[in-house]
């Protein structure tokens, strides 16, 4: 009869275990879905207001065609990028050619001047911070579901249920160079 008790028990606990164990494996990557929706959204907003920038920029420095023509072709590489290390090179591409393009503004006071120049260049600012967050958030979640994923025992139920590891969200080697502009 006790036997009979301490199997029902155990095998409870054990049922109790893997239930616990799936909600939180489930928990974490709704986590890293809703963290990278976060960047994605930060991200469509910086890459809205660009076409907004690149405009105004032509209007001043129209003879500067190839650093407008790269903060496009950057951009429109970042809209299509479909993984999170495809879309952080990308994204590191873009940052180039927009430090590029501010860079521009530094040469023609005219357009230093402007307000809608400034104006898109303080958005776009504000929008680095939040990717900047957005981005930190999303690379915690991925640690936090990445350590569950390899923790003893939750891994070898993980395994069994196909949880796979996330990538992080992570900046190339141009993003982190500072660019070079000539004149």
């Amino acid at each position: 009869m006790w036997f009979i008790i301490i199997v029902v028990a155990v095998v409870a606990l054990l049922v109790i275990y893997l239930i616990t164990a799936y909600n939180g494996l489930i928990r974490r990557r709704n986590q890293i879905e809703n963290a990278w929706s976060q960047i994605d959204v930060q991200l469509k907003r910086r890459h809205d207001l660009i076409p907004n920038l690149v405009e105004t920029v032509k209007g001043y420095a129209a003879h500067e065609r190839e650093t407008l023509d790269a903060v496009i072709t950057a951009r429109n590489a970042a809209v299509a990028a479909p993984t999170p290390s495809t879309q952080a090179a990308a994204e590191g591409q873009l940052m180039g050619s927009l430090r590029q393009l501010f860079a521009l503004g530094e040469a023609y006071p005219d357009l230093k001047a402007n307000q809608n120049f400034l104006a898109l260049q303080e958005e776009l600012s504000a929008t680095e911070g939040k990717v900047a967050y957005a981005r930190q958030f999303y690379n915690d979640s991925v640690l936090e579901y990445n350590n569950k994923l390899q923790q003893f025992p939750t891994m070898y139920f993980a395994q069994m249920l196909k949880f796979e590891r996330r990538e992080y969200f992570e900046t190339d080697e141009a993003a982190r160079s500072v660019p070079t502009v000539e004149f």
